[in-house]
């Protein structure tokens, strides 16, 4: 609600048919709604002219188009754009378009905050506060429209053509809402992106994964970051929650995960903790042992003030990227994007969580080093 008004944004053409049923008006007023809305980009009801002058004179009265509020917006040296938005519902997040020369891909949240506290991220030093609701998840992408001039949907020559569910928080915990904003993106008469177009990113909250696949069919990525428990659980830990056998059999099973569209794996490249040859190695061996058609995505850590890792050596991250592909895995080294446009100074990780890094970079080192050396 805003000012006691009802957001049109999130609505479904069903509950607009409701909402529209209400005000006495015939069911086909959803549809030219729901088309002025989501594929025109329409935020005022005066502007939807094949409705009747009489409904468009009543719609403020009850319901509003909202779009999140822009706090700051902040365009990179490489032209990566990012948004800090306030949302109607209370809250702030961040949104990352990053283009390329004919293409872009939209980094969405589906999360105020983060409950996972992976030891790398910085956005999981953040509390969390609340799931975004369908209308938080649409007028991020529906926003980005409006500052890209890319509205109508649909139109050649956008640059906003592939989203990706990576930003704050966890898909998958936040799973009814997103469906139902990804649900209307992929419409035709909607926002219109192919499912083919957008990628969803999880940690690896595996009881939801098939109903990704069965009610959405985007593409998947996994954070997947180390290849044992033992470091995932450090890293990642909802790894013991759904430890890296249900994770990666989760994927095995995940419908139209082929050569055609490989699963994506990505992996964050920390020095001396997840970069040896010997991770590489295990890694090969679990995406075969799982028959896991996958494809790698190496991402050079980007550190933040208290941190406790490093960015892996060049050398390290190309051993890392060799050994893959010689293994026939895609695995690029990502280039950093948005560098100099990085968010706010994250919070120093707890002493329990780098007393346990301490003991499996001890562990590491005293087997690399063999029983006769030292």
């Amino acid at each position: 609600m805003t000012d006691n008004k009802q957001n049109l944004i999130g609505l479904s053409r069903d509950e607009l048919g409701e909402a529209m049923a209400m005000m006495g008006e015939p069911v086909f007023r959803a549809r030219q709604l729901f088309h002025w809305m989501y594929h025109r980009g329409e935020t005022d009801f005066s502007k939807m002219t094949d409705l009747s002058k009489d409904l468009r004179a009543r719609l403020p009265e009850h319901f509003v188009v909202a779009r999140p509020t822009i706090n700051q917006a902040l365009v990179s040296e490489d032209s990566t754009r990012k948004w800090l938005l306030e949302l109607p519902g209370g809250g702030e997040i961040e949104t990352v378009m990053i283009p390329e020369k004919d293409r872009g891909a939209l980094c969405v949240s589906s999360q105020v905050g983060c409950s996972l506290n992976c030891s790398f991220c910085h956005t999981g030093t953040m509390d969390w506060v609340r799931n975004l609701s369908a209308a938080d998840i649409l007028g991020q992408i529906m926003l980005a429209r409006d500052e890209m001039n890319e509205w109508p949907s649909g139109v050649d020559g956008r640059k906003l053509k592939n989203l990706v569910m990576m930003g704050m928080g966890e898909p998958l915990l936040n799973f009814e809402n997103v469906a139902r904003a990804l649900q209307i993106v992929m419409d035709s008469e909607g926002i219109s992106i192919s499912k083919r177009r957008i990628t969803l990113s999880t940690s690896g909250v595996v009881p939801m994964m098939k109903r990704t696949a069965d009610e959405l069919g985007v593409g998947l990525a996994i954070s997947l970051h180390a290849a044992t428990n033992e470091l995932r659980d450090v890293l990642v830990p909802i790894n013991k929650k759904y430890p890296l056998e249900q994770l990666l059999q989760a994927c095995a099973d995940y419908p139209g995960a082929r050569n055609a569209r490989r699963i994506t794996m990505e992996y964050v490249m920390l020095k001396d903790v997840n970069d040896s040859l010997a991770d590489a190695k295990e890694l090969v061996r679990l995406m075969k042992k799982y028959k896991v058609h996958a494809k790698f995505n190496l991402i050079p850590f980007n550190p933040w003030p208290g941190s406790i890792y490093e960015c892996s050596s060049g050398n390290a991250m190309h051993r890392f990227s060799d050994y893959l592909n010689e293994q026939g895995y895609s695995a690029p080294i990502r280039t950093s994007r948005g560098r100099d446009i990085m968010a706010a100074c994250g919070q120093l990780k707890s002493a329990s969580e780098n007393t346990k890094l301490k003991a499996l970079k001890e562990k590491r080192a005293r087997q690399e080093k063999g029983p006769n050396e030292g």
